[in-house]
């Protein structure tokens, strides 16, 4: 186990690599002196050729990336050219509350999608199966804003038992609507893979040695097929996941939920170079750590994939 995560962390440092020069690049693929054509309006000549030194302008393109791979060793992400505060910092502030959001997101997601899907394979072609899939079929092709102010307009304006937006002081009736918005798109999907994935599962020879032996619906379900139909399922949620991690840009913005998201859009319309760079490296080594944890989760699922990795 241990060599197979050194291996993927070796295997993940290209990848970083590639990330931190792409987002390096963003600065500089504005046409002349990028920070005199993004900050030349908000601040005098002084802050702006500090700001100008702390990205080393003058220096070659290669000698600048190295300095801004030492910044990132360092956790240094620059400073912001709206609020001048250092990014890391904020990023250090909104962070948690994407993880907070996202960790919901997926504990709704996971029960109610491997819930519906489950009924759904028990009874093949039966009213609950038809049903759990016409849910689910709805929940993918709702978009999220139009899901978002349903939520607000249905739970906040008319019964009055939610707040609209903010988070408050951390309290789950600001977290319930978010993260239902951010959830139900992906528990739809959750539950069509587990439904096809079980029904695959429960054809299998063994499932039918196990029926042969006196196993009752319920121990065959829960305890011989569950198991092996879980891989396309953990794959589905670890990268849904990995896109809650990296910013639920459209959910964090239309219920003002501070969060990595909220200051990514937000630095998007100032054009904060800095804080979009931070921001992306931020999000693109989440996505990275929770493919990872997927990885290691199919050792622990399918024994098989040990010898085969």
């Amino acid at each position: 186990m241990a060599t197979h995560i050194v291996r993927r962390l070796f295997a993940a440092l290209p990848v970083i690599l590639g990330l931190s020069f792409l987002s390096f690049l963003l600065l500089y693929v504005i046409p002349g002196d990028p920070v005199q054509s993004v900050a030349g309006e908000r601040y005098d000549e002084q802050v702006i050729e500090e700001m100008r030194q702390e990205l080393h302008l003058d220096d070659p393109l290669p000698l600048r990336y190295l300095a801004f791979l030492g910044r990132l060793c360092r956790g240094d992400l620059g400073r912001s050219m709206v609020s001048r505060e250092p990014v890391f910092d904020s990023i250090a502030e909104t962070f948690p509350n994407t993880l907070r959001l996202a960790l919901s997101s997926l504990l709704i997601s996971t029960l109610l999608g491997l819930g519906l899907g489950m009924a759904a394979a028990s009874r093949p072609g039966s009213l609950l199966d038809r049903c759990s899939m016409a849910l689910a079929s709805a929940g993918v092709s709702v978009p999220v804003f139009w899901l978002g102010m349903i939520l607000i307009y249905l739970f906040s304006m008319k019964l009055h038992w939610l707040p609209p937006s903010g988070m408050g002081d951390g309290d789950l009736a600001h977290l319930l609507m978010p993260a239902l918005t951010l959830a139900l798109s992906s528990s739809a999907l959750v539950a069509r893979m587990t439904r096809s994935s079980m029904l695959e599962v429960l054809g299998q020879d063994y499932i039918r040695t196990a029926r042969s032996k006196g196993a009752g619906p319920r121990r065959v379900l829960w305890i011989h097929a569950l198991r092996n139909a879980l891989l396309p399922v953990v794959t589905v949620l670890g990268s849904d996941f990995g896109s809650f991690l990296g910013g639920a840009v459209l959910t964090e913005k239309i219920f003002a939920w501070p969060g990595i998201g909220r200051y990514t859009l937000d630095a998007v319309a100032t054009r904060d170079l800095p804080a979009i760079q931070g921001a992306i490296l931020v999000m693109a080594l989440s996505f990275l750590l929770v493919n990872l944890l997927v990885d290691l989760s199919y050792l622990w699922i399918d024994p098989r994939t040990r010898s085969a990795s």
